[in-house]
């Protein structure tokens, strides 16, 4: 019996990630390549397009004098993506210049005026505008980059440039259409409504499908370069959020946080209940008719990285010696927000700040206050969720942060939930987009192929250690609204 392979590509900020899995969803073969990224001026955060495509590139070129087997064996392809940039594309579908990418501010003044002149669009389109979407860039282009913004003929979220370059065609698919700040989340439709408020025509956005619909087919030339049967499909895919949560299984109920450069909240549902008053996203999910509330966080992982950078020292090591001191909240404290903060905030203007140091406090304390500083960001979006009615008792954890048991174990602690991480959480979205690759090549429904993988391990909550971060919590809210008040 011949195996049916399935490709499942993830277009993340620090790298592209890529998994072939079979009709048993076994890995077969995993990798990444890393992602420059950079920051031009305060704010600031852009990549360059055909960065993806060579990082994409350089993994299948790798695979294929490897294991040429393989790809030659893939049935379909599935893409997964960092969310809300902007690709700007000329009359030759080319980049006008770098995509200003999700954690971008530059467009502070352009969101609050969307929300100031269109405050009811807040609940078409499922939360008020932030610098971070793509809808506000396009109105910062026009005002700030005119004769660039001229020769504009379309636009396209990052995954959906790869899958242009893929298959030729110009499609998104819901789940990242969703974070555009375009998209009737009811409807599953552009709203003509916010388009003309960014100056923005339907024929200058893709077409729209489900992420379990087929979007195109693998151009002949490519498919033959590469190692590729011709023709094979190209799934809708989903946003990373998305494609975490179908890599995992969850597509109506249940709930994660995903701890990768960001980090989300994410619980799904099949009715649409936004709540934009506490900068709650609610969205359409990858999946026909179901929708999910989310807390976006703009640090994640990011931070942990930054911070092992600054003291330079492997991340590996930096947490084995904080595993070694004892359990509970470090004396130094950590606001994470490096590159702004979403919900609740809606603050691009925030900053990062460690303070409690002391001529005593070592490498290990300011990794833990990092660690901890992330989780405090949790705590703030689990509080968001249960003023819009989500509560929980329990969660599973994905993305590259899961790979920390201990840091797990802080979350849990800290949220006062029981955390489970899941055999390959970390590969979630590449993982998601390779089932929606095989749920659009063979037709069957998304819902039998996403089931739950197995649970790798439990954090139990330890309620003497929630109580003490209950108050931790508390402080680090009251040091943001400080750190605001002093600007």
């Amino acid at each position: 019996m011949i195996a049916m392979l399935y490709l499942g590509l993830d277009i993340g900020t620090s790298a592209v990630k890529a998994v072939i899995v079979d009709e048993r969803e076994t890995v077969l073969a995993e990798s990444e390549q890393p992602l420059s990224l950079s920051r031009p001026g305060p704010g600031l955060s852009e990549q360059s397009a055909d960065d993806w495509i060579g990082a994409i590139e350089a993994i299948l070129t790798r695979w294929r004098a490897e294991q040429p087997a393989l790809l030659a064996g893939v049935e379909g392809i599935g893409l997964s993506g960092q969310m809300h940039g902007s690709v700007c594309l000329d009359a030759e579908d080319r980049p006008l210049g770098p995509v200003m990418l999700w954690n971008d501010g530059r467009a502070a003044a352009e969101a609050a005026e969307l929300n100031r002149e269109h405050p009811e669009l807040a609940w078409q389109l499922g939360v008020p505008a932030a610098p971070g979407f793509t809808a506000p860039k396009l109105l910062w282009l026009t005002r700030h980059q005119p004769a660039l913004r001229a020769r504009l003929k379309r636009v396209l979220l990052p995954k959906d440039f790869v899958r242009l370059w893929l298959t030729g065609e110009h499609v998104s698919e819901m789940s990242d259409a969703a974070g555009s700040w375009w998209l009737d989340q009811a409807r599953r439709d552009w709203s003509d409504a916010a388009l003309a408020a960014t100056g923005v025509e339907r024929s200058q956005v893709p077409r729209l499908i489900e992420g379990t619909e087929i979007s195109g087919r693998l151009r002949p030339a490519l498919a033959s370069r590469l190692g590729f049967k011709p023709g094979i499909p190209v799934a809708g895919g989903a946003g990373d959020a998305m494609a975490g949560a179908i890599g995992i299984g969850t597509i109506a109920d249940g709930a994660f946080l995903s701890i990768g450069t960001s980090g989300q909240f994410f619980v799904p549902g099949t009715d649409y209940r936004p709540l934009p008053d506490k900068f709650l996203h609610t969205f359409c999910h990858a999946v026909p008719g179901h929708w999910v509330q989310m807390a976006a966080l703009l640090n994640g992982a990011s931070c942990l990285a930054w911070a092992a950078g600054l003291v330079g020292e492997p991340i590996e090591k930096l947490l084995a010696d904080v595993a070694a001191q004892p359990s509970g909240p470090g004396r130094v404290m950590f606001l994470p927000y490096l590159a702004g903060e979403r919900t609740p905030h809606n603050d691009p203007e925030a900053t990062g700040l460690f303070t409690g140091m002391t001529g005593g406090t070592g490498k290990a304390d300011l990794i833990r206050a990092v660690l901890e500083g992330v989780a405090y960001s949790f705590a703030d979006a689990a509080a968001c969720l249960a003023e819009a009615g989500t509560e929980l008792s329990e969660a599973a954890v994905i993305g590259g942060g899961a790979r920390s048991a201990l840091w797990v174990q802080i979350l849990a602690d800290v949220l006062g939930l029981r955390l489970k991480r899941y055999r390959g959480g970390e590969k979630g979205p590449a993982f998601g987009a390779a089932r929606l690759a095989r749920a659009a090549a063979s037709g069957e429904p998304i819902t039998a192929i996403a089931t739950k993988p197995p649970i790798l391990d439990v954090a139990e909550p330890r309620p003497e250690l929630t109580q003490a971060y209950a108050e931790k919590v508390a402080a680090f809210r009251r040091l943001y609204q400080a750190t605001r008040a002093a600007r």
